[in-house]
C-alpha cells in the first residue's frame, strides 16, 4: 500500500492503521485476482478494523489491536451516541455502512449459484467500492483534508482497481496479454483456490498442446514449488510460495 496513503492515515496509531491498510491491500488483491467469495470475507474484517478506530476515537482511547464487538450492530448503533463533537460520518455514515457491508458478508451465503449474473462478484462490486468509501472517510476524518483530495489520493492508490482475472459462464481469462503462460497458468490457478485440472487450464489459456501444457508449464511451476501438481487426478493447488509471489510480484495488476 502507498506510503501517501499511509502518511494520510498517520493520526491513526500503528497498531490500527496497519492492520487497516493490510485488510484494505488485500481486499484488493482478492478483488484483482477475480476470487469474489474472498473479498467479502477481506470486507468483514476491513468493518472490524474500521470500527476499532472509530470506537476509540470516540472513546478518547484506542484498542491495542483491532477486535470484533460481539454485536456489530449494536456496537456501530451505539457510536451514534458519541457527542456532538464528532462529525455525522464518524457516528453516523460510516457505521451505517459498516452495518449493511457486515450484514451481506455475514448472511448473503457468499457463494451462491444460479442465475445469469453472479452474485458473488455484484457483491464484491459493493464492497470494493463501501471499502474504498471507508478509507476515503477516514483519509479526510483522520487526516484533516476535503472530500475531494480523500477520493483523489484512493483513485490513484487502487489504479481505478480492475480485475486482471475475468470470468464469463465456466471460463476464466487473464486480461494482462503480457504476462508469460506460465504466469498466466499460476495468476488462473491462483484465482481457483479449490484447486483446477490442468486440462482445464489449458483451456483457459488457449494453450494448443495439453501434454507439453503439463511437461513444460506445470512441471516447471511444480518444481519451483509454486503449485502442487497431482498426476493422479490431473489437479493444480497453488502452493504458499505461489500465492506470495502472486500477491507481491505485480501479476495481479494491469500493466
Amino acid at each position: 500500500m502507498s506510503d501517501a496513503l499511509a502518511a494520510a492515515l498517520s493520526a491513526i496509531p500503528l497498531s490500527l492503521r496497519n492492520p487497516l491498510l493490510q485488510e484494505f491491500d488485500g481486499l484488493l488483491t482478492e478483488y484483482r485476482a477475480g476470487r469474489w467469495e474472498l473479498v467479502g470475507l477481506k470486507a468483514g474484517k476491513l468493518c472490524e478494523v474500521v470500527y476499532s478506530v472509530l470506537h476509540g476515537h470516540t472513546q478518547g482511547s484506542f484498542a491495542a489491536a483491532p477486535f470484533k464487538p460481539s454485536n456489530m450492530v449494536a456496537a456501530c448503533q451505539a457510536l451514534e451516541q458519541a457527542g456532538a463533537g464528532f462529525s455525522r460520518s464518524v457516528r453516523i455514515q460510516m457505521p451505517r455502512l459498516i452495518i449493511a457491508l457486515y450484514e451481506l458478508r455475514n448472511n448473503r451465503a457468499i457463494g451462491h449459484v444460479g442465475g445469469e449474473v453472479d452474485p458473488n462478484h455484484m457483491d464484491a462490486e459493493l464492497f470494493l467500492r463501501g471499502a474504498k468509501w471507508l478509507i476515503a472517510e477516514l483519509v479526510r476524518v483522520f487526516g484533516n483534508t476535503g472530500t475531494d483530495a480523500a477520493h483523489v489520493l484512493i483513485e490513484q492508490v487502487t489504479e481505478k482497481v480492475m480485475p486482471v482475472v475475468w470470468e464469463v459462464g465456466n471460463a476464466k481469462k487473464v486480461l494482462n496479454p503480457n504476462l508469460s503462460t506460465g504466469n498466466k497458468a499460476l495468476v488462473l490457478a491462483y484465482s481457483t483456490p479449490d484447486g483446477v485440472t490442468a486440462k482445464t487450464l489449458c483451456e483457459w489459456i488457449g494453450y494448443s498442446n495439453l501434454s507439453r501444457f503439463r511437461s513444460m508449464i506445470l512441471k516447471k511451476l511444480d518444481e519451483d514449488a509454486l503449485i502442487h501438481y497431482t498426476a493422479a487426478n490431473d489437479t493444480i493447488v497453488v502452493t504458499p510460495t505461489g500465492v506470495r509471489l502472486v500477491e507481491t510480484s505485480g501479476l495481479l495488476t494491469m500493466k
